[in-house]
């Protein structure tokens, strides 16, 4: 039976120990080996004094060791909190304290350059160096402790005690505004998660599944959860350019890839060598909406797999899917609610809309998380009763509330708006975001554009795009402009165009759409001024 997340090492191995796990470059371990990896990283940090319920932060890129870290934290009874790779010293060091951290896995490389942060860290007691035998203590106050020492710990044989509903991860996620929330998610929310989207894509043992998003996003994780559900082979990526990923599906024989709108926009202007992608069975996206024009590149590059287009939320893990097909019926849509989840669209008076009216998404279900780590505030605004339940019932089933506007078609499919703060108000209208870059991307001159509403003394908002344009050394403001015009009313129209080489990117690959916006805040204040 899978409770807990150390369960789909130990459920594969049982069915086919010898079938390859994990791959990273020229290493390979199999589902046997991995879990014996697994339990000596969980010995070995008991060894050093983690208890139940205690964090362990992972600070690397992916290879071997963060996995085993992860699921080995899991095991032991801790929770593990994956720390993006391109986050920098401070910004470490607040998640080290924001939830206590007991223990940091990491690299020598990137331990040199937190020791300026480490002396604010008072809670943290021991950093676990992957890649030194004998780390330098230096003027560290934590004790270090080299990879092999660590394992080399006698295996103990007593189970960690934890259960579905324990804590297994803290996720961080950048909200709009304010510092970033530790999403606590349950042994519960993987493991169903990992399910309930296994079942969808249909992933199996034979699957060799490119793992190319960071773990410490929920999407990322989720390629790991699933392929070890399956028995699949998880090819660890660590991409550098976008011509690395072309080279590592043919090389590897990959069968699935998932990633967000932007990394498929670098994909899609690569070479693809005839033959390339023939391994390739399905193909999935997550973390915004896929340009039409960018998902017929996809499927015409990828001749043989099915497109899936998702969506999902830290929050809740895994939310809804669009099955492949319907994405020649519907390729706008984000689909219907996962298996095991349901999907509300919710207005304002808590009624449920109609089809075609704007709400709310909420979500509910077992996928449904802990809350924010030592937010009280913000979680109880994030995550609230379901409507409609009876008022009778004493303790009422919580779901997340979105913060996302959407609507369904007439059939019950999704359609995504806008986040709620980032709707564009503009001469008494509300225009979306995601609405105008379809229209700009069907236009073939831009590679990438994110459109923003930036406050404007006559107009509420004025509509500004960023763009990087398809032709290098091209600006073509006129040409974009006059092509809109015919396909959006007037008040639709961007009031202004800015060219920009590349767009800024946060920690998991999406567009950073509020860096733009305050890059651009005072565009008109300052136009006004002149």
């Amino acid at each position: 039976m899978i409770e807990t997340l150390p369960d789909l090492i130990l459920q594969a191995a049982r069915r086919n120990g010898a079938a390859p796990a994990l791959r990273f470059k020229k290493e390979m371990l199999d589902y046997d080996e991995l879990l014996l990896e697994i339990r000596r990283f969980a010995s070995g940090i008991r060894e050093i004094g983690l208890r139940r319920s205690d964090r362990v932060a992972i600070y690397a890129d992916k290879q071997i060791e963060t996995v085993t870290a992860m699921i080995g934290t899991s095991l032991a009874g801790g929770v593990f909190v994956p720390v993006n790779g391109l986050l920098k010293a401070q910004q470490v060091a607040y998640m080290l304290n924001d939830c206590s951290v007991h223990t940091l896995v990491t690299t020598a490389a990137r331990l040199a350059q937190l020791k300026s942060v480490l002396t604010d860290c008072p809670r943290l007691q021991h950093i676990v160096v992957m890649d030194n035998d004998t780390p330098d203590q230096g003027e560290l106050s934590q004790s270090c402790v080299g990879w092999p020492a660590l394992m080399a710990a006698p295996q103990a044989t007593e189970k960690s005690g934890c259960i579905a509903s324990d804590m297994a991860a803290i996720m961080y996620t950048s909200g709009s505004t304010g510092l970033p929330k530790g999403v606590v998610l349950s042994h519960a929310n993987m493991v169903i998660g990992a399910i309930s989207v296994a079942s969808y894509i249909e992933n199996v043992a034979s699957d060799r599944i490119l793992a190319i998003l960071p773990l410490s996003f929920d999407a990322g994780l989720s390629q790991l959860t699933t392929g070890f559900y399956a028995g699949a082979c998880v090819v660890l990526h660590n991409y550098l350019l976008p011509g690395d990923v072309v080279r590592t599906v043919e090389r590897e024989g990959i069968t699935g890839i998932t990633a967000v709108p932007p990394l498929w926009m670098q994909l899609v202007e690569q070479q693809w060598p005839e033959g390339s992608t023939d391994s390739v069975r399905y193909f999935a996206n997550t973390g915004g909406k896929m340009p039409r024009a960018t998902l017929e590149q996809l499927r015409a590059i990828f001749r043989k797999a099915d497109p899936f287009l998702m969506y999902g939320l830290t929050e809740s893990f895994r939310s809804t899917y669009l099955p492949p097909s319907e994405v020649d019926k519907r390729p706008d849509s984000m689909g219907k609610a996962i298996p095991n989840v349901e999907v509300l669209v919710v207005a304002k008076d808590g009624s449920i809309c109609p089809p075609g009216e704007v709400g709310e998404l909420v979500h509910r279900g077992p996928l449904v998380s802990l809350g924010y780590w030592n937010d009280r505030e913000r979680t109880a605004k994030r995550f609230r009763p379901v409507p409609g339940q009876p008022p009778e019932l004493p303790v009422p089933d919580l779901a997340v509330w979105s913060g996302d506007s959407v609507k369904t078609d007439e059939d019950g499919f999704l359609y995504f708006v806008s986040r709620m703060d980032e709707m564009i108000k503009t001469s008494g209208y509300r225009v979306s975001p995601a609405e105008i870059e379809e229209v700009v991307y069907s236009t073939g001159l831009v590679a990438e554009v994110a459109a923003l509403g930036i406050p404007h003394p006559r107009l509420a908002h004025a509509i500004v795009l960023v763009a990087k344009p398809k032709a290098a050394g091209g600006e073509p403001t006129e040409a974009l402009l006059e092509r809109m015009r015919p396909e959006v009313p007037n008040y639709m129209v961007p009031h202004a165009v800015h060219w920009k080489e590349s767009l800024p990117r946060n920690a998991n690959g999406k567009l950073d759409r509020r860096a733009l916006g305050e890059e651009y805040a005072d565009l008109f204040q300052m136009e006004e001024k002149q």
